[in-house]
């Protein structure tokens, strides 16, 4: 990842918030590493040193800044929305993949050796796998340390540590301060027992109210729920359940998490973050698409729209399916037919695994023989780890394999793609919502005529579909 000196350092001089998580700043005469927009003192050029990653910064001997907090920064918008080896594996690091399967497990994942895998990154990121998961556990255990009251050896695990001798040293040398240390002097009082209150940075603007709005629309009775500026959801997450009340607030989003198991707080974090895009970068968006006069108004009026993904990408490639040609409403209620065996009274619940609905009867599924064919087919290829529909699944490769099924087409390929998968260049020309939208902004409203004139939205073509539908 180049990092051109004098741009980094304006952005520096500036404090721009904007590049936050694009970069970490080291000042070799403190050995400190910051954010862009940190309100200290503008470092001396010659005492300045530029990292693509907190991870680069911690591996060439740079303590984080108790100031501005640069490990809690916004991730980087272009690893979240590269589909190259780089990005898929930065998805996954976060998802805490290498902390449930080591480097290994990541590496069989992208389907690349541990060598070629650790030299790519290294040579993008400035540090390989095991240093990238090393500052996220650092960055878990911290927030552990102040806003639970789980005693120091339960973080350490819990973190992904392996050892508390690690955690220690680790914290210490990250840091520059002891794990209890860290515990005197937090500001946040610890919530009730198995609550953990957090702030999810973004970047600025955010269009809060179309992301709630679409939510909210959507959302599945026993799954997840939208209360005013609030939304709630039940999570499915590799040791346990959990759920999360999520409220956007200036320049963070509240979310408040309770978790059966603390060792899924950074794959908790991970997907709230996916599901309301927080990575985006809405100043490079607005600036491509506002370029159109058919949506400059749009854009100037509600900046910050963001694409609103998924927290499991077998529940959204389900709802896409029973989507298919009809409304929102009424794909709500197959949908609440399909869920009722795993519903919990009083209580949000994640979606069912695809194990558990391809061993679902026949009658549980309320839906056309072939639509009921086709989820069951799918929920199969996903249980037997035939179809890849996380963060860091490559995208070419799972809509090529989803439309192998029968009964999905490129339509509901491409649905999955833009909201599990996370790509930002999806454009849906034969969907109805879209082509409504495009005729009340004047556009054109056929679908050749509509997929040629979309290309000149690219690479954001997955935003600009969004703002059609909220024309329509």
């Amino acid at each position: 990842m180049e990092l051109d000196f004098e741009r980094c350092y304006r952005a520096v001089d500036s404090r721009d918030q904007r590049f936050d998580g694009w970069f970490c700043t080291a000042v070799t005469s403190t050995g400190i590493y910051c954010r862009p927009s940190c309100p200290a003192m503008t470092p001396k050029r010659e005492n300045v040193r530029f990292y693509p990653s907190a991870a680069a910064a911690q591996r060439s001997g740079f303590r984080a800044c108790k100031r501005c907090r640069p490990d809690a920064a916004p991730g980087s918008p272009e690893w979240d929305v590269r589909a190259d080896l780089v990005g898929r594996a930065m998805r996954l690091i976060g998802d805490g993949v290498v902390d449930r399967e080591g480097v290994p497990g990541l590496a069989s994942r992208l389907g690349y050796t541990e060598r070629h895998l650790n030299r790519l990154l290294t040579a993008e990121l400035g540090a390989g796998p095991l240093a990238l998961a090393r500052a996220q556990r650092a960055q878990t255990a911290r927030i552990l340390i102040e806003t639970t009251d789980l005693g120091l050896a339960e973080i350490a695990f819990a973190a992904g540590f392996g050892s508390v001798r690690q955690f220690n040293d680790t914290i210490l040398e990250v840091y520059a301060q002891a794990p209890g240390t860290l515990r005197e002097r937090r500001k946040v009082t610890a919530g009730e027992p198995g609550t953990i209150n957090l702030r999810l940075a973004y970047r600025s603007p955010l269009h809060a109210p179309a992301l709630l709005d679409f939510l909210g629309t959507r959302a599945l009775p026993g799954v997840e729920e939208r209360d005013g500026n609030t939304y709630r959801r039940g999570l499915s997450l590799p040791h346990g359940s959990a759920t999360v009340s999520l409220r956007p607030a200036d320049r963070w989003v509240s979310a408040t998490l309770r978790l059966s198991d603390v060792r899924d707080l950074a794959p908790a974090v991970a997907r709230c973050r996916r599901l309301f895009d927080l990575d985006a970068d809405p100043e490079a968006v607005d600036a491509t698409l506002g370029e159109d006069p058919a949506l400059a108004a749009m854009v100037s009026a509600e900046p910050g729209v963001r694409v609103p993904r998924a927290v499991d990408g077998f529940e959204m490639a389900v709802r896409a399916i029973v989507g298919q040609q009809v409304s929102v409403s009424g794909a709500r209620t197959t949908l609440s037919r399909l869920i009722r065996p795993f519903a919990q009274p009083d209580a949000l619940v994640g979606f069912p695994t695809a194990a558990a609905v391809a061993d679902l009867p026949d009658s549980a599924f309320g839906m056309p023989v072939a639509r009921r064919e086709t989820i069951r087919q799918l929920a199969n290829a996903v249980a037997d780890g035939k179809l890849d529909l996380n963060p860091g699944a490559d995208r070419e490769e799972t809509v090529a394999r989803l439309t192998d099924i029968p009964g999905i087409g490129l339509w509901t390929a491409g649905y999955v793609a833009m909201r599990a998968i996370g790509d930002p260049d999806v454009f849906l020309e034969t969907d109805l919502a879209a082509r409504r939208g495009a005729r009340a902004l004047g556009l054109p409203d056929q679908v050749k005529a509509l997929a040629a004139y979309a290309g000149r939205w690219r690479p954001w073509r997955s935003y600009a579909l969004v703002r059609l539908w909220r024309a329509a």
